[in-house]
């Protein structure tokens, strides 16, 4: 599996720090378990998110670099001009 892209690092991170910040806002919790989960559920939706990303971009690299689907016919050569008669 290729690795991430400082991006898709970046968006990955993004994603655990403001779901983490979301989670603990909304549900008020002040547990250490029940942040633990929290914290580990923002973990996996930024991994999740990554691992996305990484497959868009390999699907994306791929139609690029396809090759065409059938290679083009050779045109025929002309004939000679010696073959010609008058």
């Amino acid at each position: 599996m290729p690795r991430p892209s400082s991006a898709q690092l970046f968006t990955g991170t993004l994603i655990v720090v403001a779901t983490t910040v979301a989670l603990l806002a909304v549900s008020g919790s002040t547990g250490v378990y029940e942040i633990a989960v929290l914290v580990a559920f923002a973990i996996a939706l930024g991994t999740l998110a990554t691992a996305l990303s990484m497959s868009a971009a390999a699907q994306r690299r791929s139609a690029v670099a396809a090759p065409p689907l059938a290679p083009a016919a050779p045109e025929p050569s002309p004939a000679p001009e010696f073959a010609r008669q008058p």
